[in-house]
């Protein structure tokens, strides 16, 4: 995979992230996820793999918000997730066969980010997007440290497979 390539979906990864999170409160900002995924789609070498690769990881991103919302982790607006946050799911599972595929072997690297990139994602992107952390930050931050130190490797593996 060529360093340009790999540079451009980490920028990608940013700007999606971004316009997903400040797109809870001005949703106009969503329309750039479509238009990213596509460019991203267009570029991308082995489209139909990554097509698969995005649905997979998106419907298990969802699935894992869905849940920490289900148990108290997080109270979202819209149930059982607000658009915006599905849309980030599909930004992240753009970047876990690309610039984020480092992250899943050995484990122990992905975990580690995982385990601290994931957190602090979440309760930077709860701030800016008003979601609900009913039992805090600091609580909230502590028992997403373990959900995504095994997240994180896993989804870039669940990436990988064709």
């Amino acid at each position: 995979m060529p360093r340009a390539w790999l540079i451009a979906n980490a920028l990608w990864l940013q700007v999606g992230w971004w316009a997903c999170v400040l797109g809870a409160k001005v949703p106009w900002l969503l329309l750039l996820v479509p238009l990213g995924l596509a460019v991203h789609l267009k570029l991308c070498p082995a489209r139909s793999t990554e097509v698969g690769a995005l649905l997979r990881v998106t419907l298990a991103g969802c699935m894992l918000d869905g849940l920490l919302g289900a148990i108290g982790i997080f109270r979202f607006e819209a149930w059982p997730l607000p658009l915006w946050l599905a849309l980030l799911w599909l930004v992240l599972a753009s970047g876990l066969r690309h610039s984020l595929a480092w992250a899943g072997w050995p484990f122990w690297r992905g975990a580690s980010v995982g385990a601290l990139g994931g957190p602090l994602a979440y309760l930077s992107g709860a701030g800016l997007a008003d979601v609900a952390l009913p039992l805090g930050p600091v609580a909230t931050g502590l028992l997403l440290i373990p959900v995504w130190a095994l997240a994180l490797p896993l989804l870039v593996r669940l990436a990988a497979r064709r």
